[in-house]
């Protein structure tokens, strides 16, 4: 008999080469699983909700496994006390959940849901691993505001992608996208269906050409229509992206 799990954990995703295990790479996915054999004296398979890549980080990510034993057997918190106490101080499981058998972690999502933080002020060697620095002349906040609601609906979005892809189609639907301050901070929410691999950073490569003027909003919005990805701007470092929350 096994029990399907959830586990929501937390990283920081700097000293990571992202979630997915490789050979000889520091992965999330690689010390979970090397946990979880300690645990459960197997290494289950994993499904995640959003594969990210290096150097992005996660308050919000979704995890979902089978494990030996039925329901009532299974103490998640003392799971979650042993999980914690054997993962890397990077990262954290943070609940264990009992879940129905077919719970998928990634299939069952409708939502995720990132920010893209952007210190604005003078540097912050605390912050520096979590936040993008703008060392610069003034970005024009209205044009982001502007090119932020031209993503919002259904587009295709292959522009915002590495053109070297497994993605066969290119169509996401944009549920929210705004930029709002907090302090000396800008910060781009973004929840979408799914998204493409770099999705995220490339839109907020795009959108800060055009706060800074090398770029026109209406260049921006033809991106949305299937644009090859030499046409969009670059792709900004990973450390300003977090995955914050999946939806059911």
């Amino acid at each position: 008999m096994v029990t399907a799990l959830r586990l929501d954990i937390e990283y920081d995703g700097a000293d990571f080469a992202g979630w997915a295990e490789q050979p000889a790479a520091r992965t999330i996915e690689g010390v979970l699983r090397d946990a979880l054999d300690v645990v459960f004296q197997v290494r289950p398979e994993l499904r995640v909700a959003g594969r990210t890549d290096a150097g992005v980080h996660a308050s919000g990510q979704v995890v979902s496994l089978t494990v030996p034993g039925a329901a009532g057997d299974l103490d998640t918190r003392r799971i979650r006390q042993s999980l914690v106490g054997l993962l890397p101080k990077d990262v954290c499981v943070r609940r264990v959940t009992v879940m129905p058998h077919d719970f998928d972690a990634r299939a069952d999502a409708v939502s995720r849901v990132y920010d893209y933080r952007m210190l604005t002020g003078m540097p912050s060697p605390l912050r520096r691993r979590r936040t993008l620095l703008h060392w610069g002349p003034p970005l024009d906040r209205d044009i982001l505001h502007a090119c932020a609601d031209l993503t919002v609906g259904q587009h295709d979005f292959r522009a915002f992608t590495p053109t070297d892809t497994q993605h066969v189609f290119f169509a996401r639907t944009m549920l929210e996208c705004v930029w709002r301050e907090d302090e000396d901070e800008l910060i781009l929410r973004v929840e979408a269906d799914a998204f493409l691999r770099q999705m995220v950073r490339v839109l907020v490569g795009t959108m800060l050409e055009c706060a800074r003027g090398r770029r026109e909003v209406g260049s921006f919005a033809a991106l949305l229509a299937g644009a090859p990805r030499s046409a969009a701007g670059p792709t900004a470092p990973p450390n300003g992206l977090t995955l914050i929350a999946v939806r059911y």
